[in-house]
């Protein structure tokens, strides 16, 4: 009976001296630089509203890119108007990549295989440098003599020109700017050299050298 007794005696002084050490160590513990100040707990809880629109906004594409009037800016905003910047576009009416080119104006500039060239993003980009430089090599007479000038409430400027030239070809855009607008001409779409003289009005081309001779290759 005495032994019963005498070994869970033990046990309980064991354990109780083994408690007793841990609960002085942790005393002894400064946990002062945890201290987490106020500020830390003040945070904000959307509304379901507020969660509403950020799943609206985050579904929904943007073209958000801001270049300004350079020619950067021109190319892509052209390249946006035609195809959105698709360079693996090819319209119902068969033209071609980002600035929607015809097979016919490509071969001018040295491109042959079509399919490489919707495969080829720089490929692209040199073939619109070369056409411009190409357009504006036949238009230069016409550069000078119209740019500063307002035909049909538009003020002509070399960008513009150059724009329209890729809409409807150097010559039509002779055509129109020498009639004072009176001659018409309007793409499959409905789009007209009026438009596009407005619409990339103002952007700075004179990187763009005058070249007949112009490849892309």
């Amino acid at each position: 009976m005495k032994k019963s007794i005498i070994i869970p005696t033990v046990l309980l002084s064991i354990a109780v001296f083994f408690l007793l050490s841990f609960s002085e160590k942790e005393a002894a513990i400064d946990l002062s630089h945890y201290k987490i100040t106020e500020k830390a707990y003040l945070y904000h809880v959307p509304t379901k509203k507020e969660s509403q629109q950020v799943s609206l906004l985050s579904s929904t594409s943007f073209f958000n890119i801001f270049l300004g009037k350079t020619f950067i800016g021109f190319k892509e905003a052209l390249g946006f108007n035609e195809s959105t910047g698709n360079y693996a576009s090819i319209n119902r009416y068969g033209y071609l990549g980002k600035y929607q080119f015809a097979a016919t104006t490509l071969s001018l500039i040295g491109v042959y295989n079509t399919h490489a060239f919707l495969a080829n993003a720089a490929l692209q980009e040199k073939a619109f440098i070369a056409n411009t430089s190409r357009n504006k090599w036949i238009l230069r007479r016409d550069i000078k003599r119209f740019v500063g000038t307002k035909i049909n409430n538009v003020l002509v400027t070399e960008s513009g020109i150059l724009a329209a030239a890729h809409l409807a070809g150097a010559g039509n855009v002779k055509k129109y700017l020498r009639s004072d607008g009176d001659f018409f001409f309007k793409d499959a779409f409905g789009t007209t050299i009026h438009n596009y003289l407005k619409k990339f009005s103002g952007y700075d081309t004179s990187s763009v050298t005058p070249n007949i001779k112009a490849k892309a290759i």
